[in-house]
């Protein structure tokens, strides 16, 4: 394709996908952070540093229609295995776009670098910022090839009244430079998912991201 991953991330954001036609794409890891998989409709995406041949052969030997092979099993635990990375989940990946004026919210930043929502973001994203409200968080930062990314996390108690969309939307208006928003929720957890397509995130794919150990 000719294309980094941060070109192919942008132009899906604005609604333009590498062809559906049933290859897999590998482009270079952004950095040495971020490895993993995303995969686009009938078209998946392995960025690493990794060789490419490795990557194909390694597809091909699957037992699996072509379509799921980057997110079997099999494959994954090969990619984890040659990495020596872990992962956690496969996500839904999805994004919005930012929203002009101040937040509907009234936000207070949150700047204890040691809270544990904030160290957990540290892990995966670079200058990261944090919000709260009564009941909830906010967490926005440069995740995978430099994109945007907010996490929202809440109370326990303070569920089922709109406070994760309200802080997912939020988001969109704290975003800088007026980029696109990205967001990940784990494909069984049909509540966050609900609530960030509720504030405007479609999703895109679904994503596999290689931690460093």
């Amino acid at each position: 394709m000719g294309q980094s991953l941060a070109e192919i991330l942008e132009g899906a954001a604005h609604g333009r996908f590498p062809a559906a036609d049933g290859s897999t794409t590998v482009v270079e890891a952004p950095s040495g952070r971020d490895s993993g998989v995303i995969a686009f409709t009938a078209h998946s995406v392995v960025f690493t540093d990794e060789d490419p041949a490795w990557v194909h052969a390694t597809l091909t030997a699957l037992d699996c229609d072509a379509l799921a092979a980057t997110m079997h099993p099999g494959f994954l635990h090969a990619f984890l295995e040659r990495t020596g990375r872990t992962t956690e989940t496969i996500d839904l990946l999805t994004v919005a776009p930012a929203l002009p004026g101040e937040p509907p919210l009234e936000l207070r930043e949150v700047t204890d670098p040691v809270h544990p929502r904030a160290v957990s973001a540290r892990r995966r994203r670079d200058g990261v910022r944090m919000w709260a409200v009564d009941g909830g968080v906010l967490v926005l930062g440069r995740g995978v090839a430099g994109r945007w990314e907010v996490a929202v996390e809440l109370d326990e108690d303070a569920r089922h009244r709109g406070l994760g969309r309200a802080l997912a939307t939020a988001a969109r208006h704290l975003v800088p430079d007026g980029r696109p928003l990205w967001s990940q929720q784990a494909a069984g957890n049909a509540r966050s998912i609900r609530a960030f397509q509720a504030a405007g995130f479609r999703p895109v794919g679904s994503e596999v991201l290689l931690l460093g150990r």
